[in-house]
């Protein structure tokens, strides 16, 4: 049986401080995708200086569209890849603005979708998306709220939806917060690379037992 073709992964993080566990699981996540044979960049918004702000000129209207250079070139940073993985900090029960901000600039018109008389046509078809977050809050409390449950169905189900993505995973780490032991930190490094082997496996993806 040939083997699958690599699996090209974006990981999309958005953390302010360069040591946080955002960043290390968006790492972890790489090289669990490199140990696969799979291709993966990753784009740390904060580093990057990604501006989140959606100009007015973006907006679709009798002018037309325009596509600034710069969400073009990320497009095209990440226009070949099959998976998007978005790791975040759950700030106020959503994603951070600027990950919101990246969503609205890089996965609107003519990269996540296409207007139709009626409606949108989804252009990421076939394509995966998976989702990496965090909260101070304990777990229990984020999932009895009905917090997480929300995230889940706001944001990745609806971004799936209007761009065409299957919703792969959301793995969620609650009770991060200063003090936390390095076996915990351990524990959730290990569940990160376990998802992306579970998910993304080749001999998974081609129905085979390993």
């Amino acid at each position: 049986m040939p083997k699958p073709a690599p699996i090209q992964h974006a990981v999309i993080v958005a953390h302010p401080n360069p040591k946080s566990l955002c960043l290390e699981f968006a790492q972890a996540y790489a090289h669990a995708a490199h140990g696969l044979g799979q291709h993966c960049v990753v784009r740390d918004l904060y580093r990057v200086g990604f501006d989140p702000c959606l100009t007015a000129e973006e907006i679709p209207g009798p002018g037309g569209y325009h596509c600034p250079p710069e969400i073009q070139r990320e497009r095209e940073l990440i226009g070949a890849a099959k998976v998007f993985a978005f790791v975040y900090p759950f700030w106020f029960n959503a994603p951070p603005a600027i990950l919101k901000g990246y969503v609205d600039r890089v996965f609107s018109m003519g990269f996540g979708y296409e207007p139709r008389p009626g409606g949108a046509e989804p252009l990421l078809d076939g394509r995966s998306l998976i989702s990496i977050s965090t909260s101070g809050a304990p777990d229990h409390w984020v999932k009895s709220t009905g917090a997480l449950e929300g995230l889940i169905e706001g944001f990745d189900h609806h971004l799936a939806a209007v761009c065409g993505l299957t919703v792969v995973d959301h793995l969620h780490f609650g009770g991060v917060a200063p003090g936390i032991t390095p076996e915990s930190v351990r524990e959730m490094l290990t569940s990160v690379r376990e998802v992306v082997a579970h998910a993304f496996d080749p001999a998974h993806l081609a129905g085979v037992e390993p």
